[in-house]
Formats: structure tokens, sequence, C-alpha cells
């Protein structure tokens, strides 16, 4: 098996764009070649991470056309659908296409186009995940972290300001993320007095609707040699699945597939929680960053509100979490989250994050369908050949 290297990453700028899907991702795939500095005739593989481009904007056949506008022809191509994990499931695909010698150079391009939809259409699109014996009844994700929000304050007897603290937290590392959709701190009283959505959460605990791109390129080690000095490797990759029954499971503070994603991440990489130094989580709420806290082996069960309170999980705490502003502040464009996760995780290691930089040589990323239906979590890791 090759050992798998990253040696590009690019980002668009997130929140309301007026271009579509094929437009983003264009944007993005040629400005991580260009970051890399590899010309679109090396790419064998392409990969585009989307959920729903058909449903949002009745286009489909995204990743030809993006082989295209790329010039990246004639490059296998597929799209990679694993709902609001669509990323890191591109990241599992472009990595296992390397790893396994199908692909030397292999780019990820993961976006969507949201923001023309109003948000009773958008939800609705996002919601058709769900499985349809809740689907029907009218169950959302928004409701379901109300209520595995409620079932863990009451489990853990966590305060509810402790968990306020984790959108003020990636609010604040957004304003230094110039391709973040807020850019804008907020403060405790201001996220406790916002609207209602999901009792016991409101509106300053869910991410915004949003419109973007990210992408990475992956390569066999010995080519990233050729590339670049420093580059960022990817020792290991593990995905999951869990019942897509969410009423079925047993605890819903525990999300299984994040559990054994987590599980086989860190065993391929050979690596434990207490080597990660910085860590990018799903918080498409902001309950999600401590049940994958918590199920990432990183804290006891009903413990890390008390690392938020005690600054562990801050820019400059032991275990920096979601420097990038996280799907709370950066902005969640559904496929393009998890490659987004990837390319944080990239700078900071190469050492290219600016004024949001932390001490970093390990990061791990993890990317959640649905209300943790399915799962990958990516290991990366620094590597200076200088």
């Amino acid at each position: 098996m090759s050992e798998v290297a990253i040696v590009g990453a690019s980002m668009t700028q997130f929140g309301e764009r007026d271009a579509w899907v094929s437009e983003l991702l264009a944007e993005a795939g040629a400005a991580c070649l260009r970051d890399a500095g590899v010309a679109p005739d090396a790419v064998e593989h392409l990969y585009v991470s989307n959920m729903a481009s058909g449903e949002f904007e009745g286009q489909t056949g995204v990743q030809q056309m993006l082989a295209h506008d790329l010039g990246v022809l004639p490059a296998y191509t597929e799209r990679v659908d694993g709902t609001s994990a669509a990323g890191g499931a591109g990241i599992h695909a472009a990595w296992q296409s390397v790893a396994s010698g199908a692909s030397d150079v292999s780019l990820l391009v993961g976006g969507e186009k949201m923001t023309h939809r109003s948000t009773g259409e958008a939800s609705d699109i996002i919601a058709s995940l769900t499985h349809p014996v809740e689907y029907r009844t009218g169950v959302t994700l928004p409701s379901f972290a109300g209520l595995a929000a409620r079932r863990y304050f009451a489990e853990y007897d966590a305060p509810r300001e402790a968990l306020a603290g984790v959108a003020v937290k990636n609010h604040g590392n957004a304003v230094d993320n110039p391709h973040a959709q807020f850019q804008t701190e907020i403060d405790r009283e201001t996220a406790l007095e916002s609207p209602m959505v999901a009792d016991p959460l409101r509106l300053y605990d869910y991410c915004p609707i949003t419109d973007g791109s990210a992408a990475l390129l992956f390569c066999t080690e010995e080519l990233a040699r050729e590339y670049a000095d420093t580059y960022v490797t990817v020792p290991g990759v593990g995905g999951a699945t869990d019942t897509h029954v969410v009423h079925e499971r047993e605890d819903p503070t525990t999300m299984g597939a994040v559990v054994e994603s987590g599980r086989r991440a860190y065993e391929m990489a050979d690596i434990g929680p207490d080597d990660v130094d910085v860590a990018e989580l799903h918080d498409m709420v902001t309950i999600l960053e401590w049940l994958l806290y918590e199920d990432l082996g990183f804290a006891e069960k009903g413990t890390a509100w008390r690392d938020t309170e005690a600054g562990v999980t801050a820019r400059d705490g032991d275990l920096p979490v979601n420097t990038s502003g996280g799907l709370k502040a950066k902005g969640h464009p559904l496929g393009a989250s998890g490659v987004a996760q990837g390319y944080e995780l990239y700078r900071q290691l190469t050492g290219e994050a600016g004024p949001r930089q932390v001490d970093a040589d390990v990061g791990l990323a993890t990317n959640v369908g649905g209300f943790g239906n399915c799962v990958t979590t990516a290991v990366m890791e620094v590597s200076r050949d200088a």
C-alpha cells in the first residue's frame, strides 16, 4: 500500500455566492492545482464531493463538467455522496485511490450551492437524508440535535451556558479565517438570547446555509517529495455507518459511527487521542462538538463541557478544536465541509494558517453525515523533508 500525501489545498469564500456549483468547484479545483504547482494533465482521478446538486440546482454530472473545466481529461471521474459527510467520504475515496495504487495523483473537490433556495426548501432537501419512518413524522436534524442536547444536560448536569461557549469560541476563531461566512465575534448573552429553534437549542447553536467549495490534491509520498519540501501525509482514515433510524439507538448522546471511525483511523495511523494536536469536528450544531469530542476519546463521557469551560479546546488550549471557525461560523456547504476540514488541517500542519496558527504536527478531522448516520475520520501529519 502506497503512503498517501497531500501537496495542495484550497478553499473558496464561504457564504452567499453569486455562482453556481459548477463555478464554485472549478474555482477551488484550479486554485488547488496552482497551490500544489501541479499541471492539470497530471491528475489521474478526479473526485467530486457533493450531496444534492440535482435537488438544489437541477444539475447532475458535475464531476464530468469539472473535469472539462479544469482540463484534467481524460481523468477518471466520480461523484461522492455521503450526505453531509460527502467531503469526508471524498477524502476516503481519494486516499484509497492513491493508497491502492489505482492512481498516483487524485484531485478531490467538494462543493454545494444552497443559498438561492429558501430556508424551508433547503431544510427539506437536507432532511430528505433521514429515514422515511422518521421523515414522515416531521423529524429534522435540528430536532434530533435538540433531543440529544436535552438528554445530555439531564444526564451529565452540564450547564446550558457552557454550550454557548462553543459558539463563542468558534465565532472567535472564524474572525481570523478570511474564507469564513461569519467573521464576527459573539458573546454568551447573544447566543443564549437568540431565537429558539429546537428546545433547548437556539439560533446561534446552529450552522448557516452556505455556498462554497474546497479542494485537496492527493499523491504518493514519493511524488510529494518532488513537489514540496513540506507536505502532509494521511496515515489513517476510518469510515463507519450507524443505524439510520436515530430513535433506535441505545444512547442518542453516543454516535457509534464516530466511535468506530475514530478507532479505525487511530489504529491505522498507530496513534491515540493524546497524540492529536488540533482537531476539526463536525459542529453542524454546537452539541455535536461535545459528542464527537467524547466519542473520539478526547474526554470521558459527559465531561466535554468542562474542557470547553477550562479553555482546553480554545486556540491557545491543549487541544484546539475548530480553529477554522467550524461549520458553526465558517459555514456548512454540505459537500465541501469535510474537504474544508482537511484544508484547515493542511494549513495548520504546514504552518500556513496565519493569525489562527497553532503548534501542531498531527491533526484529526471528523465529518458526520446526518445525525451520526455515516462518519469519516482522517488523521493527518506534517512531513518536512528539507
